[in-house]
């Protein structure tokens, strides 16, 4: 890695310091007041010395969406001991922010205020600009003689700058109630990173004891029923906030997320859910709707398309990456081995994005194309399972016991889209497109062939690198066997029946960072030793990487 990913510690130099004092942009950012309607109890416990030093910032602080001039700067404010989250109480609170150059804040390059009410569940956003591009800052909060701690942010390259190397940490999949986020802890202790790529299921909607580690409660999550209403999952977004790993992680690097079901509810699509029963549980659109509204709220995400986390963000010359939003517009997944899943007027992505993906696509100027995708674009078949095998396995992945080869809430479901965006790539020649994806609970590093049925011999038309959970429950979980019993069995036979993938692990919990250079793009996986302890260690698995020009993935045998 080059010099610039220097540590938060080190020491700016003077050019650096004069270079981020111009422009010297003031930037004075009012908070979104969004309309509240709140429903439920008081629901979520706060420290009990809250009561004796509020204003408190007891759920961190976090950056977002980091641009060559800016950064998206987020904080939530406790006024008073009553005003948790999801209460509607509290006075409105005029929040003060700053960022500098340096650590101790004695180089000041930005200030300003933000007003936090209860309309906002007294969240701030300041979306900063009039900065230098590939700068390190640190920001802190204020409220009434009350500071926040200092955090560590960093801006984009600038568009047109040749950029040597960039280095993201990539999760998915955090249920509080299945452990602890470990994850978050050790790439907060890497001190490395440009960003770090939430791949969706940031929170988890269930109610206590509905989803936990091997059908465990590790620890108890709030409120302890299901969320349903802007209260809920505003307190739910709150519980999640005070993960002191989490809070580490959001402290020493910009976050780029993206939602996939769970932040709504489980496989959701555009007009309900599985998790979801229309009328006993109100409607889905309240119901998506105050998810969405807690999610703004409480993520330091800056949509393009309001009510989306679509958008796309660029990094210098080396890489652009383009954000999709696969639940707000797609078709109800179909009941597997249902001929509907190729109807060419059933849509993961809805036409406007994928539209927007193609275009976005085929004009890119960099060198690499990154795609955060919720769920796995590359197919699946299930092959020749044993019993034993194939009942966990489809329970995971949503397919019916008999086994067909399909899982209808992945692209899989919605092969349409996926052929339509295969083929532009391979009819515009657009190569170094890389698939970035969460949702399923195991690792895999894939070639996304245009035609599995006749792989390798057809094409591939992308690589693809899937991150296992944080915590969420995976194959081995399932089954409860020891971890890495049944990835020995089962990664052999998948990757027989599925000759685009290079490697399967089904069985073990942890993190990715990815690391680019113009010459590669590799995904280090990396596992913990134990979801349930929240001292858990980590260590390097495996390390898989795709060369430009290649379209081929292909394993490498030592970290980055």
């Amino acid at each position: 890695m080059t010099s610039r990913h220097r540590s938060p510690e080190s020491a700016d130099t003077p050019s650096e310091r004069a270079d981020s004092l111009s422009p010297r942009r003031r930037t004075v950012v009012k908070a979104a007041a969004a309309t509240a309607v709140l429903a439920g109890p008081l629901a979520a416990a706060i420290p009990a010395r809250a009561a004796a030093e509020a204003p408190a910032f007891l759920h961190g602080l976090a950056s977002g969406d980091p641009l060559p001039d800016g950064v998206l700067l987020w904080t939530r404010v406790t006024p008073t001991a009553e005003a948790v989250p999801g209460s509607g109480l509290g006075p409105d609170t005029e929040v003060g922010w700053v960022v500098a150059t340096d650590r101790a804040l004695t180089n000041i390059v930005g200030r300003g205020s933000l007003t936090a009410t209860a309309a906002s569940d007294h969240t701030v956003k300041a979306d900063v600009r009039g900065l230098a591009p590939a700068t390190d800052y640190w920001f802190r909060f204020t409220a009434g003689g009350t500071n926040s701690p200092v955090a560590r942010t960093r801006t984009a390259p600038a568009a047109d700058a040749s950029v040597s190397g960039l280095r993201f940490g990539v999760v998915s999949c955090a249920n509080w109630e299945a452990g602890y986020f470990s994850s978050y802890r050790h790439l907060a202790a890497r001190g490395d990173l440009d960003a770090w790529l939430h791949l969706g299921d940031y929170i988890y909607e269930y109610g206590t004891g509905q989803y936990g580690a091997r059908g465990t409660v590790v620890r108890p999550t709030s409120p302890t029923h299901e969320i349903l209403t802007l209260a809920d999952y505003r307190t739910r977004h709150g519980r999640y906030k005070t993960d002191p790993d989490l809070q580490a992680l959001h402290a020493k690097a910009p976050v780029v997320a993206i939602w996939d079901d769970h932040e709504f509810a489980n496989d959701a699509w555009s007009g309900g859910a599985e998790n979801h029963t229309e009328g006993t549980e109100g409607t889905w659109t309240g119901r998506q709707a105050a998810a969405k509204q807690a999610y703004f709220e409480w993520m330091p995400v800056r949509p393009a398309i309001a009510g989306t986390t679509y958008r796309r963000l660029r990094f210098g010359r080396l890489a652009d990456l383009s954000l999709l939003d696969l639940r707000s517009f797609r078709s109800q997944q179909v009941a597997v081995g249902n001929g509907t899943v190729d109807d060419p007027d059933r849509t993961l992505t809805g036409r406007a994005q994928l539209d927007w993906l193609k275009a976005g696509l085929k004009a890119s100027d960099t060198t690499w194309r990154l795609v955060g995708n919720s769920v796995m674009i590359s197919p699946f078949a299930i092959g020749s399972l044993t019993a034993d095998l194939l009942k966990p396995l489809a329970k995971l992945l949503g397919l019916p016991q008999e086994g067909l080869a399909l899982n209808t809430d992945q692209w899989d479901g919605y092969t349409d889209d996926r052929r339509e965006l295969l083929a532009h790539l391979r009819s515009n020649a657009i190569g170094n497109t890389v698939f970035l994806t969460g949702d399923i609970h195991m690792a895999w590093a894939n070639d996304v062939p245009v035609d599995a049925g006749t792989y390798p011999l057809s094409a591939s038309a992308a690589t693809e690198f899937v991150v296992t959970s944080v915590t969420s429950d995976n194959l081995d979980d399932i089954v409860k066997v020891p971890e890495g019993t049944l990835t020995a069995i089962a990664s052999p036979i998948i990757r027989a029946a599925n000759r685009h993938v290079h490697f399967v692990d089904t069985d073990r919990h942890g993190y990715g960072v990815l690391d680019i250079t113009a010459d590669r793009a590799q995904m280090d996986y990396y596992v913990l030793s134990d979801r349930t302890s929240a001292t858990a260690t980590s260590s390097w698995s495996r390390s898989y990487r795709t060369r430009s020009g290649t379209q081929k993935v292909e394993r490498t045998y030592d970290p980055v």
